[in-house]
């Protein structure tokens, strides 16, 4: 995600994650499937695949903050892919429509990420859609004004300040980041029609329990709710699309749950407001990235 949002409260620069991974086998043309681990393999996405501020920070151009520990790095290791066979072209920042077009980054131009494929690309993970509904925006605002609720009024559980004033125009923005969603997936299958595809969705955030999160996110208990629903539409419309096009959905919510950015510092795979562990701020750490990149390879793996 890097046009990098400022998140409120705390002065942070975060680089901007586009949540989302799909993961998804596609087998577009209808022959049987190449057998997983034979590349090339192309990673696509936005700052939940990149993987901002977790060491080691790798890649060209520096403002796409990509780790050599994200997901992708993960997966290739686990399909035994070297050199050629993976390339990795998510950056910070990026919205759907930066996959077929350049993205300018505060430290250099991403080129278009689909111009990473060809028709001799066997596998695709697809992690993007957050910054298309404003996600991060939106999660600065909510804890600037949840910041100013509690030192003015204190918290009722039901308090929803951000929702009541930002929850309009949430479900339009989601079916519109899932339509261009599938418009990229159409050309995916034209520029790499023999590739499987998977797209990722984007880990849990914020906890169920929303009355546990305001020491780590300065959020309103009901926007705490607001929030967690606002990220579960935007899963749920990734996978509609990914499934309609044929391509294959990673679920990375399931496995991350309790796991959040209010969780044990221990147990975590999102950091909160003031990170503990090197990444961004309510980004994934280096547990999170992995733990991303299992739910990878348990479904390319249960696919055949």
């Amino acid at each position: 995600m890097p046009s990098h949002a400022r998140l409120l409260v705390t002065g942070l620069l975060v680089a901007c994650g586009t949540l989302a991974v799909t993961v998804g086998v596609t087998h577009f043309d209808g022959d049987s499937p190449a057998p997983p681990g034979k590349g090339p393999y192309v990673a696509l996405g936005d700052s939940y695949t990149a993987g901002p501020k977790i060491p080691d920070q790798n890649g060209d151009p520096a403002g796409c903050d990509r780790s050599d520990r994200n997901y992708p790095s993960l997966v290739a290791v686990g399909l035994g892919l070297k050199g050629a066979d993976f390339k990795d072209v998510s950056c910070s920042g990026a919205t759907i429509a930066d996959l077929a077009g350049k993205q300018s980054t505060e430290d250099g131009t991403n080129p278009a990420q689909l111009k990473a494929l060809s028709h001799g690309t066997r596998l695709v993970t697809l992690g993007i859609g957050g910054n298309d509904i404003g996600f991060a925006r939106t999660i600065e605002r909510c804890v600037g004004m949840g910041a100013l609720y509690a030192l003015t009024s204190g918290f009722a559980p039901e308090d929803a300040p951000c929702a009541r004033r930002y929850g309009d125009g949430v479900q339009d923005r989601t079916e519109a980041a899932g339509a261009k969603l599938a418009g990229a997936l159409g050309e995916i299958r034209r520029r790499a029609p023999e590739a499987r595809v998977y797209v990722v969705g984007y880990p849990a955030i914020l906890p169920s329990d929303a009355d546990r999160c305001g020491r780590e996110m300065s959020l309103a208990p009901g926007d705490v709710t607001f929030l967690r629903e606002q990220e579960q539409r935007l899963n749920a419309e990734l996978r509609k699309r990914a499934e309609a096009a044929g391509a294959a959905y990673v679920d990375t919510y399931t496995p991350s749950e309790g796991r959040d950015a209010c969780s044990a510092q221990g147990t975590r795979w999102i950091e909160p407001l003031v990170p503990k562990s090197p990444a961004a701020a309510v980004h994934p750490n280096a547990r999170g990235e992995r733990g991303m990149a299992e739910a990878v390879l348990r479904r390319t793996r249960s696919a055949l």
